[in-house]
Parts: structure tokens; C-alpha cells; sequence
């Protein structure tokens, strides 16, 4: 029997960095793939596209429109290697095509970097490490004489958002008997005996948080949820730790409340400036830690996203139902 046709949208770099050799071996079993240049409208791209049964898209791959079905009439899945689907495709090919996701693989490591935002933030390093850049022990002796209130253990966390990455943070972190107070009025309230966490509305959530991490999806709804008005119901030295979508925040009012020392931040993602520019103060301001977009993007990471398309994809070529399809009913709660 002749392979299913496969089409790979992704510059060949891109393409290596989650498709090692064992993935590479793997799809020539089972389809008779080609890896083109994410440049959709080429000739060579359109070619490959007419006769392609499957394809993979990858974070540079083209958004297609409702057009794709004519361009690639024998096109039944579309597999991305990342999470993020809602804007790369009409919610009709959703309804039309099999199109699924790799977003577990990422949940567990950009918890791991909220956990290292929430570490770094309670017990204040980003402070103490500026006061021993300064020419001075002063430090040692404050610490001496007063000590710290700086910890994690035993500490109420604030959350805006209970799916994959906030329950993978509450797993991560179980040890340190944290008190979760979650904001999600999607989310499930049987989890609460499951992950111990107190389900609260955001006025609630707000004024407690002195740690708060968000870890939503970004929707017309949650777009701007910490504005400047949410911002100002927040405690005073509180830290804000975005690993989920920058459009959760007001950057410019995050900016302000950050540089006149009322608020601390320590965030992954930046929106709309992402990359954030070269001359952006929060990249240099004290009470501001700005990482690039890291979270979920380990190589391991990278490489289990391959195999997770992988499996469903040879379960769709054996006529198997795909374990990680998005349907258009998914679409309004997710990013």
C-alpha cells in the first residue's frame, strides 16, 4: 500500500530542532513525507499542496484561510508541532479537517518556569543580588540583624487560570504546602479536592495576591484581565509572573506600577512588543524580571511535541481515532 502523502511547512532548522533522526526514521515509515520552506506561495509549496493527504505546520508555518481546502483537495489532518492553533486556521476547517495539537509537552516545563519565577520572586533574589553588585556589605549586615520574611514554603499563591500548565504548577510544587487561591469560572470545582487549591472570583483573588501567577488562555474575554484597574487591586510589593500570553496585561500599566516600585513582575511572554524592543526600561528596571519566551521551549520539550504528533498521526494513517484533536467547539476558551 503507497504512504500517505505528508507535507511539512518548516524552514529545514526549525524543522531538525523537533525532529530528530529516531522522529525522522519514523514518519518514513509510515508516510512519504517533504519538508518545504514555510513560503506558501511558492510554486514548489503549491505543488506539494494539491497532493498532500496530511500536513505538519510548525511555529513559522503560513495561517491558511478558507481557501486551503481547494488548494489541497485531498488534505484530511493537519498536525502543529506547538499549542497554539485558534489563529493559524478558520474555525471552518476545524469542522472540515482533523487538525490537532502538541500542547501537553509544554505544559510541565513552562510550569517548571513558573515555579522558578515563584521561587525567585518570594525569596526576593533580583533584590539581593542588586544590593551586592553595589560597591558595599551593607547587606550582610541588615540580614544579620533583621533577617528575611522572604519564603515560598507555607505561602498562599494567587492564580488566574486552572488548565494544563496551573494544574501542572500545583503538582510541581506540592511540597512546599503552598495555599492555591485559582481564578477560572471555566475551570472544573471538583479539582479543588484533587489539588487543594480554593476557588475565587478575580476581585477576591486580586486583593490577595501577593504572588500571583497567571497561566490563562488568551480570549477576548482574558485579554487585559490585569489592566490598570485589576493592577491597582493588587497589594502593595506584590509580584506579578506571566508564563502564559502577554495580552493578559496592560504592559504600559505594568510598566508604570513596576517602575515606581509598587509592583514586582517576572514574566516570559510580552504582547504587543515581542520580541520586547532593546530599549525597553523593564528590561533593565529593578523589580523586573523579563525572560524571552523560554518556557516551553526546551529541546527535550521540543522533541516530545514531535513524537505527540507522531502518535497521532499513525493512529489517523491506521484509521485510529487522534488523541489530541481541537475542535471548533474548543476554540472561545483557548489561546
Amino acid at each position: 500500500m503507497d504512504r500517505p502523502r505528508l507535507l511539512i511547512s518548516a524552514p529545514e532548522e526549525l524543522f531538525k530542532s523537533f525532529f530528530a533522526a529516531p522522529e525522522r526514521k519514523r514518519l518514513g515509515r509510515t508516510f512519504a513525507w517533504t519538508r518545504l520552506g514555510p513560503d506558501a506561495g511558492s510554486a514548489d509549496f503549491q505543488h506539494h499542496l494539491r497532493s498532500a493527504e496530511v500536513m505538519i505546520t510548525t511555529w513559522d508555518s503560513p495561517r491558511f484561510d478558507d481557501k486551503l481546502p481547494a488548494l489541497a483537495p485531498r488534505l484530511r489532518v493537519i498536525a502543529h508541532c506547538g499549542g497554539e492553533v485558534k489563529s493559524r486556521f478558520p474555525r471552518a476547517l476545524f469542522e472540515r479537517l482533523t487538525i490537532t495539537n502538541a500542547a501537553q509537552p509544554m505544559a510541565r516545563a513552562t510550569a517548571e518556569m513558573g515555579a522558578t519565577f515563584l521561587l525567585y520572586c518570594a525569596r526576593n533574589v533580583d533584590f539581593y543580588r542588586a544590593q551586592l553588585r553595589k560597591p558595599s556589605n551593607r547587606i550582610y549586615d541588615h540580614v544579620h540583624l533583621h533577617g528575611t520574611s522572604a519564603s515560598l514554603i507555607g505561602n498562599t499563591v494567587s492564580m488566574i487560570g486552572f488548565g494544563r500548565i496551573g494544574r501542572a504548577l500545583v503538582d510541581l510544587l506540592r511540597g512546599f504546602d503552598l495555599k492555591w487561591l485559582v481564578h477560572d469560572p471555566y475551570a472544573d470545582r471538583a479539582l479543588a479536592r484533587k489539588y487543594s487549591v480554593r476557588f475565587l472570583s478575580l476581585a477576591e483573588v486580586l486583593r490577595q495576591a501577593h504572588l500571583l501567577v497567571l497561566t490563562a488562555a488568551l480570549t477576548e474575554e482574558t485579554r487585559g484581565i490585569l489592566g490598570k484597574g485589576s493592577l491597582a487591586k493588587l497589594p502593595d510589593a506584590a509580584s506579578i509572573i506571566n508564563i502564559a500570553r502577554g495580552g493578559l496585561v496592560d504592559l504600559p500599566a505594568l510598566r508604570h506600577e513596576v517602575k515606581r516600585g509598587r509592583l514586582r513582575c517576572a514574566i516570559d511572554v510580552t504582547d504587543p512588543l515581542e520580541p520586547l524592543p532593546v530599549n525597553d526600561p523593564l528590561r533593565t528596571m529593578p523589580g523586573a524580571i523579563v525572560t524571552p519566551h523560554i518556557a516551553g521551549s526546551g529541546s527535550h520539550v521540543r522533541h516530545e511535541m514531535a513524537r505527540v504528533v507522531l502518535d497521532d498521526l499513525e493512529r489517523f494513517a491506521h484509521g485510529k481515532r487522534v488523541r489530541n484533536r481541537v475542535t471548533a467547539a474548543m476554540l472561545d476558551r483557548m489561546t
